[in-house]
């Protein structure tokens, strides 16, 4: 070469304020509402204040490298301590749609970049992340993964947005005056989403609703009928004892309802005459150390049987599984109080309603063999229908299938507030009618995915907080004894309008 190209060492290359960046990162765990994480599970996903601060870091010049402009050690330091106050601003959580604090940053990147900023590309995109933050600093992105939910994670993060951006809502509840007022960036899009989630659930309720009763209270609790939040049930296997062989006995691995103080519940099996039933009670407990132990005799699946005090060894409830001989038992139904949560005792019109529901669609695959992280197969639960009651498979197919529906009724919306009607779609790159009623639909199906982490027999009851936990606590499916089926048409824990208030405030 003629000529030697002088290089810019970037800022990185020499210090960025670590300190700051890690205490962002660290404080973002704790941030839910609104954080990009919470639009779809995913499991690598990145800190957001780390990928902001190493994009900019990587593309600002370090004072050093600009001897004309600080040519003493001391000037360098100068200006690189303000470049590391920006930073520290600029990785805040607060500071995400902060413009002015954003413009800043995006001129410094200007500043040693030039106009002509270069792309982004990131080929292992997974949640996000640095796409995301690329954008948000003014940087052309692209990504890509070989996993589709990945692929559709990103989609609705990085491209779906800034496409119908300062657009009006489309829905028939806009104000007349709607396409006169200020809709910044994805605002009428987000509330299309909640206007939409809505019409989903109202019109799932018209056809499922009636396999989520309401429980009657007894008069003792004032009386009148009070929404399910969950009925928690047991897995039940027949007793190893010969004598009681007709006896499905629970597994259960605690009959804590509650243990907040003052509102402690718990379950109480009552045994005689070779059966049992359930009992809830409330109070202060005698033996919380039984309570807390359910059936179980030790770790795994050690259990004893609650009639004949016989061992359920993890070989019998294992050859119980396999042969198709396990079911379920109700043992408690929570409802909402006026005053906070009802706990109440089963009773078999609930549980004939639940066990008598026959889904139309059964995803009957089979589940991975890899027994390091999938474990229920074990157990004879070897398809993914096994994971879920018949009701939750009645629920989650309904939702699916109004996706399509509510696709079809955006469009029409969309055409009659005045949006152009062309055939191209999301996928082609099209910002009309169609495009835009996909684009309500993918948030909107994403809101079922939200649903399928809480609807499934690996959802369990958190008795800490009283609500219904979610499957994926873990990047595993591990078997579960007693599991919470939780109401989507409830108020609490678990309903689907919630998991689409969640989208809507991602968007």
């Amino acid at each position: 070469m003629s000529e030697r190209t002088t290089y810019r060492k970037k800022l990185i290359e020499v210090a960025i304020p670590l300190e700051a960046i890690n205490e962002a990162s660290s404080r973002e765990k704790s941030i839910r509402h609104g954080h990009p994480s919470t639009l779809h599970l995913w499991w690598a996903r990145r800190p957001l204040a780390s990928a902001r601060a190493v994009l900019f870091a990587s593309l600002v010049d370090d004072p050093s490298s600009r001897t004309d402009e600080f040519p003493t050690e001391a000037e360098q330091d100068a200006e690189r301590e303000r470049l590391f106050d920006l930073i520290t601003e600029l990785v805040q959580w607060e500071n995400s749609n902060n413009e002015e604090v954003l413009e800043r940053a995006r001129a410094e990147i200007r500043r040693s970049v030039g106009d002509e900023l270069p792309t982004v590309y990131d080929p292992f995109a997974g949640g996000g992340s640095i796409p995301l933050e690329a954008q948000r600093l003014g940087l052309p992105a692209k990504a890509s993964d070989l996993n589709p939910v990945a692929v559709l994670i990103n989609k609705a993060m990085i491209e779906i947005p800034p496409r119908f951006a300062n657009r009006p809502p489309v829905n028939p509840s806009r104000d007349d005056g709607s396409k006169d007022q200020k809709w910044k960036g994805a605002s009428g899009l987000a509330e299309d989403v909640r206007y939409y989630g809505q019409w989903m659930r109202d019109e799932a309720f018209k056809r499922i609703g009636h396999l989520y009763p309401k429980v009657q209270l007894p008069e003792q609790r004032g009386g009148g009928e009070a929404t399910v939040i969950a009925w928690l049930w047991a897995r039940t296997v027949s007793s190893p004892d010969p004598s009681f062989r007709d006896v499905m006995v629970p597994l259960v691995s605690s009959f804590w309802l509650s243990k907040k103080r003052g509102r402690m519940a718990w379950v109480e099996p009552i045994v005689g005459d070779g059966r049992y039933r359930f009992e809830v009670r409330t109070g202060k407990p005698n033996n919380p150390e039984q309570i807390a132990k359910g059936t179980k005799r030790g770790r795994g699946a050690n259990f004893e049987c609650i009639v004949s005090g016989s061992p359920l060894t993890p070989d019998w409830i294992k050859e119980q599984g396999c042969e198709g001989k396990m079911g379920a038992k109700l043992m408690a139904i929570v409802a909402e109080g006026r005053k906070g949560r009802l706990y109440l005792p089963p009773s078999r019109a609930m549980e004939e309603v639940a066990l008598k529901t026959e889904p139309e669609w059964r995803p009957d695959f089979e589940i991975g063999g890899d027994r390091r992280a999938l474990w229920t197969p074990l157990y004879g639960l070897n398809t993914f229908a096994s994971l879920f009651t018949s009701r939750q498979l009645t629920a989650l197919t309904t939702f699916s299938d109004l996706i399509a529906e509510v696709i079809e009724e955006v469009r029409k919306d969309a055409l009659a507030s005045g949006m152009a009607d062309n055939q191209e779609g999301i996928d082609s790159g099209g910002s009309g009618a169609r495009a835009y009623a996909e684009a309500v639909g993918t948030y909107l199906a994403f809101a079922v995915d939200r649903g399928a982490d809480y609807y499934s027999t690996l959802a369990t009851w958190q008795v800490t907080g009283s609500f219904v936990g979610h499957t994926f606590t873990r990047q595993a499916i591990p078997m579960v004894w007693d599991y919470a089926e939780g109401n989507p048409f409830s108020e609490s824990t678990g309903n689907f309008l919630g998991a689409v208030a969640w989208i809507v405030k991602v968007i």
